[in-house]
């Protein structure tokens, strides 16, 4: 997926209006020729439905990458409020990818996917998913697709266990030490998503979507050198200066 000019990549983006997206565009949209794309377009973002099999693959149709962020975020979300966008939303853009024959899916899967492992118990990116609720397990099914559409195409495939983003570390009711350990600043973020657009992989890969906290819910190993991911910001560090 590398290329001797990384401005001349043609990356779509589903979400594009969300919290991520936003991010993305601002810091990554100087570098591809970024199409910025979510279900409430606004100035610079087209509207697109995910559940749309036509719009999608009309979206994607000469692609060098697809970011697919949409998705209802909502950990806490009723399963009639996630089926839509969650489910029926990222096979419907799975399988675009796979018919537009896109060399590269970047997936956001969250740390949400593999939250019932033991508390204690630091989670590695080839540990398979184990969610402790329903937006977790919509989550582990957007990994799946993932796997399906690597094994089945010629698209590469790269799902990121997103932890809590947020561009400072978690505070007030949010500042638990699970929170700290799982922190994925902006910075770290845009970082995380340009490696995984970029890197030069062919196969189905996950990687941990946190910064370089001094205590880590997840680890920072193989999987994350492999795509050149290297994340600078630390939670911690950001309360000692604090």
């Amino acid at each position: 997926m590398t290329s001797g000019d990384t401005k001349q990549l043609r990356v779509v983006v589903t979400g594009a209006a969300g919290r991520i997206g936003t991010v993305v565009r601002e810091r990554l949209g100087a570098r591809w020729q970024l199409i910025a794309t979510d279900i409430a377009p606004r100035p610079g973002v087209q509207p697109l439905d995910v559940t749309a099999a036509a719009a999608c693959e009309h979206a994607f149709a000469g692609a060098d990458a697809v970011v697919h962020l949409a998705a209802n975020p909502d950990p806490e979300a009723e399963w009639r409020h996630l089926q839509e966008p969650n489910i029926e939303g990222a096979f419907v853009v799975a399988e675009a990818v796979r018919r537009c024959q896109v060399p590269r899916l970047v997936l956001a899967s969250s740390l949400h996917a593999v939250s019932a492992y033991d508390g204690d118990r630091q989670r590695r990116s080839d540990d398979p998913p184990l969610p402790a609720n329903i937006y977790g397990a919509t989550k582990a099914w957007a990994e799946a697709l993932g796997s399906w559409v690597a094994a089945t195409s010629s698209t590469s495939v790269v799902a990121l266990r997103i932890g809590f983003f947020s561009e400072t570390p978690p505070s007030g009711r949010d500042l638990t030490p699970r929170n700290l350990s799982a922190w994925l600043s902006h910075h770290d973020c845009a970082e995380l998503i340009r490696a995984a657009v970029e890197t030069d992989v062919n196969d189905f890969t996950i990687v941990s979507g946190i910064s370089a906290n001094r205590h880590r819910i997840a680890e920072l190993g193989a999987n994350e050198s492999r795509i050149g991911y290297r994340p600078v910001d630390d939670a911690w560090r950001h309360l000692d200066d604090g």
